[in-house]
Formats: C-alpha cells, sequence, structure tokens
C-alpha cells in the first residue's frame, strides 16, 4: 500500500499517496489548476507551463502536472505570482491565435475561453504580427484541422501514438513556426479519430460532421450507453432540442464519449460515434401500419394491440403455439428482454425463440475497444436464458417451415427477413402466414410484407439498461421524447400481455427493471439507483 503524505494546499491541509501528482491531487479536493496538455490518460509532458503554481522554498514557480506529492509541500495555485505566471502562459498561447471565437466550432467548450475569463483578463503586450499557418485543412475521414488554433499541447500527437499506436500527426518546425501536420502521405483515418476532436483543448480539430451545426450552449447532455457493440461504452448523448431547425430537424447532435474506468475509460470508437445518425434517419418507423388487402394502411396502437392479441390467441388454440417462430435481437435492452420473455416464453410458448447476432450482426474486432458482435446485450440475453443464435440456417429453416405450413407465425425484432431470403423467396415464404409482425425502429423491407408493423423506440428515446460483454449492467437516460409514435419495446410486449388478459403492471423501465433483478438469478442484488454512474457487474460487483 502506497505511503500517505499530507500537505498543504492553498493553505489547505490535503492528504495524498507520496509521489501523486499534484495537479490531481488538486482536482480531487476541488481546486481547479488550469492545463492543457496534462491529461490523466495520455501523460504529462509540462509543455503548456500553464499548470504552474507557487511552491514555498522552490527559486521560481512550477508546473503542477510534473510535482509529485511529499510530505510538508506548500503549494499556492492562487496566489498573485500562480496568477502572473499563469497569465503569462495564456499571453503566450495567444500571441499568434487568430482569436475567431465568433465563428469557431469550439466555442463554448474551448479551454482558452474559459481560461482567459478564469486566470487570464490580461492586456496583451504582444505588438508583432501574427504568424499565420494552414487553415480547413482535410486530414482525414472525420477530422479537420485550422493549425492557427493549435496550441501544440501535442495531446492529439500522444493519442495517436500511446494509445492506437498509428501516429499520424507530429509537430515540424520550430519556435514560433511549430505546426501540427500529419505525416507524409498519412491521413488520420483510424478507427479512433473522433477522440483527437474530444481531446483538442481548443478548435484546432474539428468534427466534419459536427461542424457549424448547432453551438454547444444548445446542446443538452444525457448520459447513455453506445448500442454499436458488445462493449458498451458509457456515452453522452447530445441533444438539439432547441434549435432542431438549425440542423436539418436533427435531435441527435452527436455522441461523446463519457469516462468510464470499468468499460472504456476516456474513448469510444467511430463506428459507435457516428451511429447517431440512425436516430433522426429518414428510415426511421414511426407510425403503426396494418396491411389490409395488400397495401399498408395506418393504424392505432389500441387496435394493433388488440387486434394481434386476438390474432395470436386464435391461432395458438386453433394451430397450437409450435407454429409461432419469434426473432428477437440482440439490440433490445434488458428490459425488453425480460418482457419479451414474459410475452413469448411464459405465455405464448412460441415454438421457435431465435436471438442475434447472427452473420449480419458481426463485424472487425481490435484490442482496444471494438467487439465483434455488432449488439450492446448479447450478455444479458444470455444471462435470461436466450441462447439460440439465428444463422443463415436458422433463416432457411423458418423459410421452408412457412412454406410447408409447419410455421403459421412470424414476430421479427429489428431484423429483415426480405433481405436475408431475397424478394421473390419472401414473397413465397411469408404468403401462406395468418400472421407476421415487424416490431423495429429502422424501417425494411420487411415492412411492407409484414400484417402488422410497429414503430419502437431508439435508445436515446428511453430509460433502459443493457449488459456488455463483460457482464456490466449499464443505465441509459431518455434525451428525446420517441419519434412520432414509436414506444419502447417493452411496452408493446406489455400492451400485447395485456390485451391477452396477463398481469403486467409495470409502467416504467425502472419497474420492469426490480422485476427483472427478483426473477432473473443472473441479476440478484442490482437495483436501478445503485447502478450509478459507471455501472456494476452481474452478481452485484
Amino acid at each position: 500500500m502506497a505511503k500517505k503524505v499530507t500537505f498543504s494546499l492553498d493553505g489547505k491541509t490535503v492528504e495524498a499517496e507520496e509521489g501523486a501528482l499534484v495537479i490531481e491531487v488538486a482536482k480531487a479536493n476541488g481546486i481547479e489548476i488550469p492545463h492543457y496538455c496534462y491529461h490523466e490518460a495520455l501523460g504529462n509532458p509540462g509543455t503548456c507551463r500553464l499548470c504552474i503554481c507557487e511552491v514555498e522554498g522552490a527559486p521560481k514557480p512550477m508546473v503542477s502536472c510534473r510535482l509529485p506529492a511529499r510530505e510538508g509541500l506548500v503549494v499556492k495555485t492562487n496566489s498573485p505570482t500562480a496568477r502572473r505566471a499563469q497569465a503569462s502562459s495564456l499571453e503566450f498561447h495567444l500571441a499568434n491565435h487568430p482569436l475567431d471565437c465568433p465563428v469557431c466550432d469550439q466555442a463554448g467548450e474551448c479551454f482558452l475561453q474559459d481560461y482567459y475569463q478564469k486566470f487570464g483578463l490580461y492586456t496583451s503586450s504582444v505588438r508583432e504580427d501574427k504568424h499565420h499557418k494552414p487553415k480547413r485543412v482535410d486530414i482525414g475521414g472525420h477530422v479537420m484541422l485550422d493549425a492557427e488554433r493549435c496550441i501544440l499541447c501535442t495531446r492529439c500527437v500522444r493519442f495517436l501514438d500511446k494509445i492506437t499506436g498509428t501516429g499520424e500527426l507530429g509537430i515540424f518546425e520550430r519556435g514560433d513556426r511549430s505546426v501540427l501536420a500529419p505525416y507524409p502521405g498519412k491521413r488520420v483515418d483510424n478507427p479512433y479519430s473522433g477522440n483527437i476532436v474530444d481531446i483538442c483543448p481548443v478548435g484546432a480539430l474539428t468534427d466534419k460532421d459536427f461542424r457549424f451545426s448547432v453551438r454547444v450552449w444548445y446542446l443538452e447532455r444525457s448520459p447513455s450507453v453506445c448500442t454499436g457493440c458488445s462493449r458498451g461504452c458509457s456515452i453522452e448523448v447530445h441533444a438539439n432540442n432547441k434549435r432542431r431547425w438549425h440542423a436539418s430537424g436533427r435531435r441527435a447532435a452527436r455522441l461523446k464519449p463519457r469516462f468510464n474506468p470499468e468499460v472504456n475509460g476516456h474513448w469510444m470508437c467511430d463506428e459507435g460515434r457516428y451511429s447517431y445518425k440512425a436516430i433522426d434517419a429518414k428510415t426511421r418507423l414511426s407510425a403503426v401500419s396494418a396491411l389490409r388487402e395488400g397495401a399498408p394502411r395506418k393504424a392505432s396502437w389500441d387496435e394493433a394491440l388488440g387486434s394481434i392479441a386476438g390474432e395470436l390467441r386464435e391461432a395458438c388454440r386453433v394451430k397450437g403455439s409450435q407454429g409461432l417462430a419469434v426473432v428477437l435481437s440482440a439490440t433490445l435492452s434488458n428490459e425488453d428482454l425480460f418482457a419479451a420473455k414474459l410475452l413469448f416464453v411464459d405465455t405464448l410458448k412460441a415454438g421457435q425463440l431465435l436471438l442475434a447476432p447472427g452473420p449480419d450482426q458481426l463485424g472487425e474486432e481490435d484490442q482496444l475497444l471494438r467487439k465483434k458482435e455488432k449488439v450492446p446485450n448479447l450478455r444479458g440475453a444470455q444471462a435470461m436464458g436466450f441462447g439460440a443464435a439465428i444463422e443463415e440456417s436458422s433463416w432457411e429453416k423458418i423459410r421452408e417451415g412457412a412454406g410447408r405450413g409447419a410455421i403459421w407465425g412470424l414476430w421479427i425484432v429489428d431484423r429483415d427477413p426480405v433481405a436475408v431470403w431475397g424478394k421473390t423467396a419472401a414473397a413465397a415464404a411469408l404468403k401462406p402466414l395468418s400472421f407476421s409482425l415487424y416490431q423495429g425502429s429502422q424501417s425494411n423491407h420487411f415492412v411492407q410484407e409484414a400484417r402488422w408493423a410497429l414503430p419502437s423506440c431508439s435508445f436515446a428515446e428511453e430509460e433502459s439498461t443493457f449488459t456488455n460483454f463483460e457482464g456490466q449492467v449499464q443505465r441509459t437516460a431518455q434525451a428525446f421524447p420517441p419519434l412520432g409514435e414509436a414506444r419502447a419495446d417493452w411496452e408493446i410486449f406489455g400492451g400485447v400481455l395485456k390485451a391477452l388478459g396477463e398481469p403486467f403492471p409495470f409502467e416504467s423501465a425502472r419497474s420492469v427493471f426490480a422485476a427483472l433483478c427478483s426473477k432473473e438469478k443472473a441479476f440478484a442484488g442490482l437495483d436501478w439507483e445503485g447502478l450509478g454512474e459507471f455501472g456494476k457487474r452481474l452478481g452485484g460487483k
């Protein structure tokens, strides 16, 4: 166990592990020390000189990101000496800066702006003309560089060297002519490129996708979980609820990683980062529809749930429940899957109950974050007893069974059998069915063929929980209301249960989760509030 030391920090006696960096100790004690180059995951080069502080007995101020805690140390971060040193460092950083805040995409979350107001407020003594550097440089698929705004903190360089190991960026030239740029022949196209925008403390690196879409002070931030793969990175959904007309009606402005030491640290991959576009895509299913006389028509939820329950009840009575095939997906939350289990296993006793991921939900994996399973809740589904995977052979068995009458009904969540079978084969398989239903957030070919189409929420439109591949159960918050008539999947399953005359007393995702934790052994000991900011492992750890 590390030795503990006590020392004075801005007149307050604090305790820390011997050798801990003063900048970290200050943060833990609610004291803000301005900094640019320091990042807890990227090291402390001490190059920006902004985290400078006064140390009793030292001949000159010292940088707190390289100052280890020791017994009896006396540190002042807010003394006149420290303030003058911080203001002087800021002046150097701003000497060649273009000061284009009104048109800069970083305005509102720029460390230069914030620190000038908090620690600067000087009258510049620099009279020389500013040195101009390249602007609006396309350095990769997602990132734009404005070298004039760069303060040479090297965070991006260190991220690409240390975290991804791809090393696309470097610092070239010397002195005030130093410039950030890609190495010759290289572009920042690695699967984690968006993170260098996140860690840039100024507006030097901006996201092409987000640039000029909405000012950040209009955004509302909601904690959530990335649904792009089974890693389940902790993220924030930045919602543009106040100025949607400035972004073509787009509610989801961007996704950002949210620090979680148990799951993703500080980062997220680009696959997950840009998956938010599906939330407001034109392909969203937003209304209940029923196929009648070869053409879909709008229907109400009451009509749909009542009719669906009646059709299922009669078909199960006459033809037997073994002829009902259900294809679920591990994109469903824990609450959705629990309600599905109540409906399809306990009540309807469906003959075939299959769960993705299938071949179309598998992809690339790496050693950093990305997982092969491009679904967020495979472990949660397995913990509840869903084990059968939907493979190509499974699809063929369903098609063959429908063709010969062994399958009379097909309920599919978030999948498209038409894309698997082809239009001709799908039409032949679906025509004999007396019941067919699609449930999901995105429209597809099957929507045009199914007797019922039910719109469900995206992950950002509801509260829910997901269980990642390591068994970490995390919460999502609702960032904005559901699109159109969309409902949470657990509400849809519960609505059918009620229409069948079965009890479903749950009014919120939290109440469903409570029932889940009481009935499913793997989730025993968990509770909604207890999941906290970072989540909890199955087994209550």
